[in-house]
């Protein structure tokens, strides 16, 4: 009579059970991934009418994403560029492509280390002249990449709205970029002083004083969260200064007349 115990069927049953179990994990993993992609896109869409002030509560998110127009922007010369899709064009994955992007070295106040050759950026109503528009931003914090949208008006330099939707900061300090008290400090903030495209948008500790001639560039502080503030402050330089959208922007407001 066979010995059911040997080592040999053992080994047997086990090498089957992890053959069956790869294959039930990988055929999962298949079968969900078009789901993923889709809870991504939703999450993506959500996020971006969340910043631009758009989004209604309970209402459908593909229909309230209509009234928005993506664009790929050449960040070099500022133009669109009509042959890449930006549905299916990933900023990540270009970042991470040598061919697609370049190291930024001394020039990397963001801390982001390479930035991508192209950028995809959101219209909302008339495409020719629109009333936003949202733009992605990212950049290093004291504990975590930070990624968001900063949305601007049909001006291109008056803040409507920053929101992360992707940050690792200390809960209660950095971690206060989520907070939306902190968050509507940004509406009617500029990003550009008039007929420039230096960008002065910054945080400042202590709180803003209104009175001074630069109150409209600036924001206050995170509380206890130096290096978090000094991150917001370094990844919207960077991201509206001539390595990132300014000369797009410097564009669009020839084009459309905005001051």
């Amino acid at each position: 009579m066979a010995n059911n115990n040997s080592v040999k069927k053992t080994l047997i049953v086990a090498l089957s059970l992890c053959v069956v179990c790869s294959v039930v994990v990988s055929s999962a993993a298949v079968m969900l991934r078009p789901i993923q992609h889709q809870n991504q896109e939703l999450d993506r869409k959500t996020n971006i009418l969340q910043v631009a002030g758009l989004l209604e509560s309970g209402g459908d998110v593909q229909q309230q994403f209509s009234q928005i127009t993506p664009k790929v922007v050449n960040l070099d010369t500022g133009e669109y560029e009509e042959n890449i899709d930006p549905a299916t064009y990933s900023q990540t994955a270009a970042a991470a492509d040598p061919a697609q992007s370049r190291s930024l070295g001394g020039n990397d106040i963001a801390g982001i280390g390479r930035r991508e050759n192209y950028a995809v950026v959101y219209l909302v109503g008339d495409e020719q002249n629109p009333d936003e528009i949202i733009l992605p931003v990212r950049g290093q914090g004291l504990w975590s990449l930070m990624l968001g949208y900063l949305a601007l008006e049909g001006d291109g330099n008056t803040v409507l709205g920053l929101s992360f939707y992707d940050q690792g900061e200390t809960p209660g300090l950095g971690g206060e970029v989520d907070n939306p008290s902190w968050k509507a400090l940004w509406k009617g903030k500029k990003i550009y002083p008039q007929d420039s495209t230096e960008p002065t948008i910054r945080l400042v500790k202590g709180g803003v004083d209104s009175g001074t001639p630069d109150a409209e560039h600036k924001v206050d502080a995170l509380s206890g969260a130096t290096l978090t503030s000094r991150g917001v402050t370094n990844l919207l330089q960077f991201w509206m200064g001539e390595q990132g959208f300014a000369q797009y922007l410097s564009r669009f407001r020839d084009t459309t007349g905005g001051a």
